[in-house]
């Protein structure tokens, strides 16, 4: 998906938080992140400025010491960009209001930056059924995103009961987008762990989704 994208010098990565450690809406404002391609900058002055539109952001390195969502996005954008600072953010809640409270934020800072910035959800898909019900439960929450609708993604998620980890990023990042202007999205990949490894009775879905 990162190939069909000019990366910025500027990053905000929203993931998921499996662990449950640390407090529920955690950035990270300072240091670097250390992967096989190097090392991954910061941007303080960015993260600062997140934090002063939504205060509810807590300073929290804990929350994302044993996370792997984003670090594992990181080496893609490394292949593609070496040089980028980035923002962290992992989110612990499921709380509607605050993920579209967040998005907004997300939005009116990066409208007040002068360079371009992207924006990325970490998420996988439908978790640990068989491939039948994960394609179809996925494609109820994809159509929803490829909707730019955060409120029916959020919805949707909730009574399908699709155990998508990265729901909240997803919605802060279609709230921001929508806010920012965008009018389209285009869904570049979708596949389930069953198309490599063979096994279709207990599947994770993955989609990738570009929103412009």
């Amino acid at each position: 998906m990162y190939s069909q994208l000019q990366i910025p010098r500027r990053i905000i990565i929203m993931c998921p938080n499996h662990t449950g450690k640390g407090h529920s809406l955690a950035i990270m404002s300072q240091g670097a992140w250390a992967t096989p391609l190097g090392h991954a900058p910061i941007d303080s002055p960015l993260a600062a400025a997140l934090r002063k539109n939504f205060p509810l952001l807590t300073e929290d390195a804990d929350a994302h010491r044993l996370e792997h969502a984003i670090e594992v996005e990181l080496p893609f954008l490394q292949a593609r960009r070496p040089a980028f600072t980035f923002v962290p953010i992992a989110l612990g809640t499921a709380q509607f209001e605050i993920l579209e409270k967040l998005g907004e934020a997300v939005a009116d800072t990066v409208q007040a930056q002068s360079e371009r910035i992207l924006i990325i959800a970490s998420s996988d898909m439908n978790h640990y059924e068989n491939d039948t019900i994960t394609r179809v439960k996925d494609h109820k929450a994809i159509d929803r995103i490829l909707a730019l609708d955060p409120r029916g993604l959020f919805d949707v998620v909730m009574r399908e009961e699709i155990s998508m980890c990265g729901f909240g990023p997803t919605v802060a990042m279609l709230t921001a987008s929508k806010r920012l202007g965008a009018t389209s999205a285009e869904l570049v990949k979708y596949a389930t762990s069953g198309d490599v490894s063979g096994d279709r009775e207990m599947v994770v879905g993955y989609a990738g989704v570009i929103v412009r």
